[in-house]
This record gives C-alpha cells, sequence and structure tokens, in this order.
C-alpha cells in the first residue's frame, strides 16, 4: 500500500513514475546508462547486482523484480536467494562472488571500504570500470530501495514476475517510453 494518499492504494512504481514524470525521466535515463549502456558486466550481471544489493536491504519489491529480470538473462534460478542467504557457500560464479560481496558490504557498511575489498575484486579479473559500474550499480539500487521503502510499495509474485519480463524485454529506455508526454 502506498504511502502516497494521492495513488492507489495497490500503487506499483510505474503509477509513481506516471504521478512525477519530471524525477523519473532522468531517473530512468540513468538507470538506462548504468543498466544497459557498455560495460565489463553483461546486463544480467547488472540484474544481478541490483538484485543482490535489494536482497541484502530486505526490499522485497525490487529484489522480486531484479531477480525476475536477472533470470530471464540468465542467471540460474534460486541463486539470488541462495546469495543473499550465505554468498560464501552460494553457488555464485567466482569470478562474480567478490563483486557481489563487494557491493553486500558498501550497502551494510560503506565507511568501512578498504582497499582489501577493491583489490579482491581486481583479483577476480575485473579492472577500474568494472568496480566502477559495480558501485554504480550497487549506489542506484540502494537509492531505488529507499523510494520504494519510503513509498511504501509492494508488489506480489505476479507482478514481480511481469515487471521483471518487460524489464528484460524493453529495457529502462522502454520504461521511459510508456510515461505521459512531457507538457
Amino acid at each position: 500500500m502506498s504511502y502516497l494518499k494521492s495513488l492507489p492504494a495497490e500503487t506499483r512504481l510505474l503509477h509513481v513514475f506516471e504521478a512525477y514524470p519530471g524525477p523519473a525521466r532522468p531517473l530512468l535515463d540513468l538507470h538506462e546508462q548504468v543498466m544497459r549502456a557498455e560495460s565489463p558486466f553483461t546486463p544480467g550481471e547488472r540484474e544481478l547486482i541490483a538484485a543482490y544489493v535489494s536482497g541484502v536491504n530486505s526490499c522485497g519489491y525490487c529484489h522480486g523484480i531484479h531477480t525476475i529480470t536477472a533470470e530471464a538473462f540468465g542467471v540460474p534460478e534460486g541463486l539470488l536467494a541462495a546469495a543473499v542467504r550465505d554468498l560464501d557457500s552460494a553457488p555464485v560464479d567466482e569470478k562474480i562472488r567478490p563483486v557481489l560481496a563487494y557491493a553486500g558490504k558498501l550497502t551494510r557498511t560503506p565507511s568501512r571500504m578498504t582497499d582489501a575489498d577493491a583489490e579482491a575484486v581486481f583479483a577476480a579479473g575485473w579492472d577500474d570500470r568494472a568496480l566502477h559500474d559495480a558501485i554504480q550499480v550497487c549506489a542506484l539500487f540502494n537509492f531505488m530501495n529507499r523510494v520504494v521503502e519510503g513509498i511504501g510499495l509492494r508488489a506480489d509474485d505476479a507482478y514481480a514476475t511481469t515487471s521483471g519480463l518487460r524489464l528484460r524485454e524493453i529495457g529502462y529506455a522502454g520504461l521511459a517510453k510508456l510515461l505521459p508526454a512531457e507538457s
């Protein structure tokens, strides 16, 4: 149920974007850039990071939708739930595990980041651009988790599936096209 009284009880994020298209347009542009533009990470890996951060934050809305999106890009079903439960024992590819560990620590305790955290990412074969891109995904989804939780958005499994598959198909730029025309 949305805490915004002007929106319907069963509000979804797209409803919020439609109601407030001014800030939504640049936010969706940022999503498109961070999540779909050229990167050392595939779109599926970036969705994996987004869903992991959302799971660490216990943001069920974002975790559910971005888990479906990540799976639609080829992330194995069940991997995200296992990673959020215990990253060390989860069946996560060894190259991406330190990236998720970095994003998890940055989410939980941002002031405690160290050179060793970055070095673990580099030791797995990633470069500065990859670390930067992972940080961008992490920061964006920490922001979005606060927006979603602050507004009080909830989504059932059916909506998470619909939204997650839509993101796979049309991306964030496609979502922007669903907004009302600017006046």
